[in-house]
């Protein structure tokens, strides 16, 4: 029933998905002849003789319904079509670009790793949990940030690796470190989250006793707590691959993103509905992918509703780190508010930090720090809305297995900036479609994740137990399977918080999000792009807001959960604790 339920959601968010993308030239409510003409030559006047012309050439008089109808067809017999830019075959235009993502995906996903082992690595070893600020920022830091200062210092100034284009591997190292880093940085604090809880198991103190060697402890460790993320490493995979549009365009690689967002802009429908086809296949081939491997890591214990699941252990972080990345962005913000965002001094452009303007000015003389606070509202703001949204929709559709994988699939291989283009064409570019379109693609991992966990408490020895003593089904699923299913999600939601700005940031640096004179976080960075090398200030100012924002929602989140802990109510966790440890040992 499940597997009808997820495959009959797939199929119809499949369906929804193309059709959106099929009628956008008319949800934009332009003329997609002109667009199209234009594309095809900039010079040539859109005479109406002209642009009746296009209509015949593509079928445009015949209506959407009708062009969906035909393209359908051809991809029955394997024939995507041909560009109304360009004229040639779609499918091999497709293929090559899906090819180059694949391999910077390949790329990427190797820094990521390597960096996620470098943050588990520690609590390995010590055997205890970290706030976790440092992941934390690694993960906030803007890939397309990072992209354009990989190129400007190993590019340009140093001339190590070359800056754009894709002829070699060497011309995959700078945009893999770009992709790999925050990708790391999320990877790693998922896996190290969920480690401690593990690790104080009465079995790793027995195989510790036995002699059993560390590296052997640490392997099984690592087998124990894998499980439930191996869904969230396939979201990653498939992000990295259309998710790059950005770090794409900074290094010009042709890749399928990048394909996806020049047919979008120009119009090319069918060169559009193939990329975006071939996104969604590789989106669902990784997720059964990822479902097949979770089922083999678990083995029969999972059928068998036999596991045994860690108990809750809160990490408990130093309140120092909380407070003083609260106290430099409540400054910073706090200050840039009493200043005046909007006010133009011509004679101070791009002026480097002084008393006057402490983070410098922009390319128009705008002081960056009150842009930077009358900024923070809006983006920290959303970011926090969207952020709420998604947890409670991964919370609601992690109990209904059947529908989030089916339309987690979907919605985890757009590209955001699609996602993007999509809601502007309806609803125009602006703060409220860049967060519409963020929340639609942000639920997925919120959503695998509470999938995963559901399915395995309910597969516990100890639910088994219950069940057999006269537990209600309510009370089972609020005394055990939802606490222990919220609380890993909560903390999962909230790092991804800076993402999710992150994204917001991203639609804002493509012009799809908060538009000028608005200072917008995302807005900052893509105004001060352009002079990145002159005045790198004004845009690692917003870049730095947003990883302290990231280190202070989870440093803070560890806070309040280890406090809780050492509270008036950590005698009850205890007891829990211990109740469901000898639960476990009743249903064993």
């Amino acid at each position: 029933m499940r597997r009808f339920a997820a495959g009959a959601t797939r199929a119809v968010c499949l369906l929804a998905v193309l059709a959106a993308v099929g009628l956008l030239p008319w949800l934009s409510g332009r003329d997609p002849a002109l667009t199209v003409l234009r594309a095809r030559s900039a010079e040539q006047e859109p005479t109406e003789e002209a642009l009746s012309a296009v209509r015949r050439d593509l079928g445009l008089d015949a209506g959407p319904l009708s062009l969906l109808g035909d393209w359908a067809a051809g991809l029955v017999r394997g024939d995507l079509g041909t560009s109304w830019v360009s004229g040639t075959e779609i499918l091999p235009s497709v293929l090559s670009g899906l090819q180059v993502s694949l391999g910077l995906m390949a790329a990427a996903l190797t820094v990521a790793v390597l960096l996620a082992v470098a943050l588990v690595a520690p609590v390995l070893v010590r055997g205890r949990g970290s706030s976790g600020a440092f992941a934390a920022m690694a993960a906030a830091v803007p890939e397309f940030l990072l992209a354009t200062v990989a190129l400007l210092v190993c590019g340009v100034w140093l001339g190590w690796l070359p800056t754009s284009g894709w002829q070699g591997p060497e011309y995959m190292v700078l945009p893999a470190l770009a992709l790999g880093v925050p990708a790391g940085g999320l990877l790693g604090r998922l896996v190290a989250d969920a480690l401690p809880a593990v690790l104080d198991e009465r079995w790793v103190e027995l195989w510790r006793g036995a002699g059993v060697s560390r590296a052997r402890i640490a392997a099984a460790a690592l087998r124990r707590v894998v499980p439930p993320l191996v869904p969230q490493f396939g979201m990653v995979a498939v992000g990295l691959t259309g998710g790059a549009v950005a770090v794409e365009a900074v290094f010009a690689v042709p890749g399928i993103g990048r394909t996806a967002l020049g047919a979008a802009k120009s119009q090319d429908l069918p060169l559009l509905q193939g990329s975006v086809l071939a996104l969604l296949a590789l989106g669902l081939v990784t997720g059964a992918l990822a479902a097949l491997v979770r089922r083999r890591l678990l083995g029969p214990a999972l059928r068998d509703a036999g596991l045994a699941l860690p108990p809750p252990r809160p990490v408990r972080a130093h309140p120092a780190i909380p407070v003083a990345l609260a106290a430099v962005l409540l400054t910073a913000i706090g200050w840039g508010l009493l200043r005046d965002p909007y006010a133009v001094d011509t004679t101070a452009r791009l002026a480097s930090p002084s008393w006057a303007y402490p983070l410098g000015t922009d390319g128009l003389g705008r002081d960056v720090l009150a842009r930077l606070g009358h900024g923070a509202a809006a983006t920290v703001g959303t970011a926090a809305a969207v952020c709420l949204l998604s947890l409670l929709a991964g919370l609601a559709l992690g109990f209904l297995p059947g529908v989030a994988a089916g339309a987690a699939d979907i919605a985890n291989a757009l590209p955001p900036v699609i996602v993007g283009i999509l809601v502007a064409a309806a609803a125009g570019p602006g703060t409220g479609g860049a967060a519409l379109a963020v929340a639609l693609i942000s639920w997925p991992p919120l959503a695998a994740h509470a999938a995963a966990l559901v399915q395995e408490v309910r597969a516990s020895a100890f639910l088994t137990a219950q069940r057999a003593i006269g537990a209600s089904p309510l009370w089972i699923l609020t005394r055990h399977v939802l606490p222990s299913v919220a609380a890993p999600v909560a903390r999962h939601a909230l790092l991804r918080l800076p993402g999710i700005a992150l994204a917001l940031a991203s639609l804002g640096f493509l012009g799809l999000g908060a538009q000028p004179p608005a200072p917008e976080w995302g807005l900052l960075l893509d105004e001060s792009r352009a002079y990145i090398e002159r005045a790198p200030w004004a845009a690692l100012a917003p870049a730095v807001a947003l990883a302290l924002l990231a280190g202070l929602a989870v440093s803070g989140a560890a806070y309040a959960q280890g406090k809780a802990a050492k509270g008036p109510s950590g005698r009850t966790v205890r007891k829990e604790t211990a109740r469901v440890a000898r639960g476990a040992a009743v249903g064993a």
